[in-house]
């Protein structure tokens, strides 16, 4: 059976504008900082190169398949709740690309490219990642972005190849770097499908669902990649993995989409200083250095994405 998802209205007490406006503030910060964690914690899940822990297939489909028992609960509840909804059958392959990218690429090539260089490195390529979206975002939807747009595109890309080129020692990209950016550009097309899909089914469902239907691909895969010898993990590694699979993989999003049901437009901005965060709790939590350059480039390229944001992009006819 399905019915529409219930509305804020319905299931909280009204609220004045700045209440909401709090409210949403408040979600985002809580999802923004869930996501933020998921590169140092990817890290230590995967290990680098010196002492490897868990495989970076392991760790993908692994996080995939407890979340997707997880989601499983979830979409029982809101059957006996009566606010269940199905997809319909023309929805399935937004279905199947929004797995795609947020299941199994952005996960999987950021687990490899975690491998063979810090986290820190990683939040500096991947801030360019809501930039990303919203290019590609254009052209699905055949927008029209300005000449603006498109510069603060161009230069946020150039600014993160700049900083891979800096990193290599010269003009040599390596195969980490190439995850990265595979990661963002699968990672944008599963925001795209997502955000077509939240409309009727509701944000926490779509994750849910995605998650689900991945199912009878993440179990087995998550077992055939599961380590062979469980005692030679170390702690740090489970304790990463658990995370990743819990609050960045299922958590995190129900914080977010409920922020963005309550403000979207003033709740997005939040997601600028989320790089910041990946950048300092990478310290702490996998006990990397954060250098100046670094830093430097990370403020660069989010001034860039925060300028691209502001831009306008024209919708053409009923294709928004």
């Amino acid at each position: 059976m399905s019915a529409r998802p219930a509305t804020v209205e319905e299931v909280a007490p009204p609220r004045t504008p700045a209440q909401q406006e709090r409210r949403a503030l408040f979600w985002g910060l809580i999802g923004v900082t869930i996501f933020a964690a998921t590169l140092p914690m990817t890290r230590l899940a995967v290990g680098g190169t010196d002492a490897p822990q868990l495989s970076p297939w392991f760790v993908t489909f692994g996080r995939a398949a407890v979340a997707g028992v997880l989601s499983v609960l979830y979409l029982l509840w809101q059957r006996q709740r009566g606010s269940l909804n199905v997809p319909q059958r023309s929805e399935w392959p937004l279905v199947g690309m929004t797995a795609f990218g947020v299941i199994v690429g952005f996960p999987l090539f950021l687990a490899l490219a975690l491998r063979y260089v810090p986290s820190t490195h990683g939040a500096v390529v991947t801030a360019l990642l809501p930039l990303s979206t919203a290019v590609l975002g254009a052209l699905w939807f055949r927008q029209r972005p300005s000449k603006g747009f498109w510069a603060c595109a161009v230069l946020g890309s150039g600014l993160v190849l700049a900083y891979m080129v800096w990193r290599a020692g010269g003009f040599y990209l390596g195969a980490a770097n190439i995850f990265l950016i595979v990661a963002m550009t699968t990672g944008a097309f599963g925001y795209i499908g997502g955000a077509r899909l939240t409309p009727r089914l509701g944000a926490e469902q779509v994750i849910c669902w995605v998650l689900v239907s991945c199912l009878p691909l993440t179990v087995p895969l998550a077992l055939w990649f599961a380590p062979a010898d469980f005692s030679v993990i170390v702690p740090a590694a489970w304790w990463g993995f658990a995370y990743v699979a819990l609050f960045s993989m299922w958590i995190g999003f129900f914080a977010w989409y409920r922020a963005l049901a309550l403000g979207a437009v003033r709740v997005s901005q939040i997601q600028l200083v989320q790089p910041f965060l990946s950048l300092l709790f990478a310290v702490p939590l996998a006990g990397e250095r954060l250098d100046l350059m670094t830093l430097v480039f990370a403020l660069a390229v989010i001034a860039t994405v925060y300028a691209g944001k502001k831009m306008p992009v024209h919708t053409t006819g009923s294709s928004a």
